[in-house]
């Protein structure tokens, strides 16, 4: 059986970085067994499903080159692909279940039912549906439907026994039917509810393997005798280990950005989010750590797919950032650099190819997000200089800063080449003649041209600014030492 594998996702919001990860095993699993990757939109939560986010969730696919061969945008023989366009399918099968007495009508109001969970769960009983309806005669029925009561229809559960699955990851897992109770699969509106969609679209789509997080494990027996009762086949089911925050509860916002989206605004790169998510639970060997996508199409196996869950650890995502942003060529490097900087509002339609590479080079090993050419760059990209207060403070209990700073900025601007070499021997040189070490002028300088004690190289930072801006910004900041320092009345 040629392996098919799906991404369900419902379009309530942004994609989650744990939907991400379900929807990348799905992806690799198929690419290594050379089958195919389905997309499939659940959008029967009329209430919560936006167009914003089913176009946030095909973004942020594309975004980490998930591409998918059936499914909204691509066609396909199993069409269609949105859940609210599959409602006939539902309803027959409903009807299916209803004729072999596997299905039953149920008018409980939601007013009812929720008085029932209300007394169940102050007997301290869990809370589960009565079976009331299900023994209805015609008679009862007719007189429920002419009061004008809608309808849902309910799954009658068989008898006491287990149903049990040998999951790919977990092993064999077991329920006994006694924790279950009659759930519906229609409700009154006639939308069907998710464990039913899910069965019916699953059969129907030649779903072979069922990959997803273990939150829905409580859903897989419901499933299992629903395949049961309808004389089906299941898929083989594989359920993914939860993903934590560091302090090890589950993963949520206020353990910072939880959306693809925010990752990527935040100046990540997809190739190192995809090779982050693919190690939230899996592992190769147990030591090599960075994967591009090609590579983990060809060496991803399900069956490397740990049980315990995995610890979302934004200090390794950032590093392995880093070690993605080094495999870039240059010049693929400045590009999105350049990309996200103008995303950010920074104009640089003036600049030539030169600058911008310039800049990103100065920037170098500091590059570990996209986000480090602003946080790094902001000196070059501003006319308006923000100098940190700290940074400001320790240059006032300075000796001899103002005077120092302006006749190096009378030296600059009046040197032949404004180049590397010539600034550098020019800096040097002045530090020389005033008996101090360079190191200690060139920081007051790094201070005076970006505001910050760290920073680019200084002379990069010089060639960056342009002569007529690393000349004000010099004889500014000697200005206001000597109003403000107490060193400058001594």
């Amino acid at each position: 059986m040629s392996v098919r594998v799906r991404f369900a996702p419902s379009p309530t919001g942004h994609l989650h970085v744990g939907g991400a990860r379900t929807a990348l095993y799905n992806y690799l699993h198929a690419r290594r067994t050379g089958g195919v990757f389905i997309l499939r939109i659940e959008d029967t939560d009329a209430a919560r499903s936006t167009p914003e986010s089913l176009a946030a969730i095909f973004e942020g696919l594309r975004w980490l080159g998930l591409t998918w061969d059936e499914g909204p945008e691509v066609g396909g023989a199993h069409g269609p692909y949105f859940q609210t366009e599959r409602r006939a399918h539902y309803r027959e099968h409903a009807d299916a279940l209803l004729d072999k007495g596997s299905a039953y009508l149920c008018f409980c109001t939601a007013a009812e039912l929720e008085e029932r969970r209300a007394a169940q769960l102050s007997r301290g009983e869990p809370p589960r549906y009565d079976g009331r309806c299900r023994s209805l005669d015609a008679a009862g029925k007719a007189r429920l439907a002419a009061e004008g009561r809608a309808a849902a229809i309910r799954f009658a559960l068989p008898g006491p026994g287990e149903t049990a699955w040998e999951d790919v990851i977990r092993g064999k897992v077991a329920f006994r039917n006694e924790v279950l109770d009659d759930f519906v699969l229609l409700r009154s509106d006639g939308l069907p509810t998710y464990n039913f969609a899910c069965v019916v679209d699953d059969h129907l789509m030649e779903i072979s393997d069922v990959i997803r997080g273990d939150d829905h494990i409580s859903n897989t027996p419901r499933q299992l005798l629903l395949y049961q009762a309808l004389g089906w086949t299941p898929p083989r089911f594989a359920h993914v280990p939860m993903i934590l925050g560091e302090d090890g509860s589950r993963l949520s916002k206020r353990h910072g950005a939880t959306s693809v989206a925010a990752y990527r605004d935040l100046g990540y790169l997809p190739e190192a989010m995809v090779n982050f998510l693919a190690l939230l639970g899996w592992s190769y060997d147990g030591q090599r750590e960075l994967f591009t996508l090609a590579e983990l199409e060809q060496v991803f196996r399900l069956d490397r797919v740990g049980s315990n869950p995995a610890i979302f650890n934004l200090e390794k995502l950032s590093w392995m950032n880093g070690q993605h942003m080094k495999m870039l060529p240059e010049e693929e490097r400045v590009r999105r650099a350049v990309a996200f900087l103008e995303a950010r509002g920074h104009d640089l339609s003036g600049r030539t190819p030169e600058w911008r590479a310039a800049l990103v080079r100065a920037i170098g090993d500091r590059l570990k997000t996209l986000a480090d050419a602003e946080r790094y760059g902001v000196f070059a990209l501003r006319d308006r200089l923000d100098v940190e207060p700290e940074a400001w403070a320790g240059l006032l209990q300075k000796p001899d800063v103002g005077p120092r700073l302006a006749e190096l900025a009378r030296r600059i601007g009046a040197a032949s080449e404004f180049d590397l070499a010539p600034l550098e021997q020019a800096t040097r040189g002045l530090a020389q003649e005033l008996g101090i070490k360079a190191g200690e002028l060139m920081g007051a300088a790094r201070v005076a041209l970006t505001g910050r004690t760290v920073a680019p190289g200084l002379f990069e930072v010089m060639v960056l600014l342009g002569r007529e801006r690393a000349v004000a910004r010099r004889s500014a900041a000697a200005e206001r030492w000597v109003e403000e320092s107490p060193q400058a009345r001594v």
